[in-house]
């Protein structure tokens, strides 16, 4: 089985860490899901998926039941897993936190950010889906707290940011950038003019930056990919609505422990 390409984070080139930021290339997947799909709420075939999915997970060496990926409903809740679950018992969250080596934690996204966590001297990885609604409401900060309760220090927990929507993609409506002042006026930062009267553009990977660093982790790095512009490497949902597309792929990251 051939392995997929993927991007990498430079903080994340830890002893005993493996990951990948997965792009759509590698796969076997066709048509709107060309080709590297690991959405299973997706509508591509399903054997496609878990083929795609089998790739993946021998990238980051597990066997393919063991790259955990839970059923994201846009929370602020993060489990602590330690083995793998039955398909039809996947966790409704948006974190995953474990100590346990040859488990691979992944995430989905199609313009949401997927973050990474390690923190290799204690032996502890997390990985999260933080859209806007996530990120505003606490997944990332939910996912180093339950790192923290497995033993890790977020003094040395290393946090990376894969491909999300860019400032210059993401166009939002005034109750979207309301939202945000009325809980913090700093917040106007991340909102830029739009050529498109009463909207703004919102910066979701430095909303993300912002709320990573006040942590204070042992570093953070952003890969800086634009899904909705790099069609090459990135599915977008925002794109694929702009399109009228019918359905769109999902990009996976992952990370695990080695065995």
């Amino acid at each position: 089985m051939s392995h997929p390409p993927a991007l990498a984070a430079a903080n994340l080139a830890l002893p005993g860490v493996r990951h990948a930021f997965f792009t759509r290339e590698g796969g076997v997947s066709d048509g709107v899901y060309g080709s590297l799909n690991g959405g299973v709420g997706s509508r591509d075939e399903p054997a496609r998926v878990a083929e795609n999915r089998a790739r993946m997970a021998g990238r980051v060496g597990v066997a393919p039941e063991r790259l955990l990926v839970p059923f994201q409903i846009h929370s602020a809740d993060a489990l602590t897993v330690s083995e793998p679950w039955a398909p039809e018992a996947r966790p409704r969250c948006d974190g995953l936190v474990t100590r346990e080596a040859g488990l691979a934690l992944g995430v989905t996204g199609a313009d949401c950010g997927m973050l990474l966590f390690a923190d290799a001297r204690a032996g502890v990885i997390g990985a999260c889906h933080a859209g806007w609604k996530g990120a505003f409401t606490g997944m990332i900060e939910a996912t180093i707290a339950a790192m923290e309760a497995q033993g890790a220090r977020r003094a040395d927990t290393h946090v990376a940011l894969g491909p999300a929507i860019g400032p210059g993609s993401y166009e939002v409506g005034p109750e979207f950038s309301e939202r945000f002042l009325e809980a913090d006026r700093d917040y106007a930062r991340f909102f830029a003019p739009s050529p498109r009267a009463g909207h703004s553009m919102f910066d979701l990977q430095g909303f993300i930056a912002m709320r990573v660093t006040r942590l204070e982790p042992a570093s953070f790095e952003a890969l800086g990919v634009d899904t909705y512009a790099d069609e090459a490497r990135c599915f977008s949902y925002r794109r694929s609505v702009h399109r009228q597309e019918p359905d769109y792929g999902r990009l996976v990251s992952a990370i695990a422990l080695a065995g």
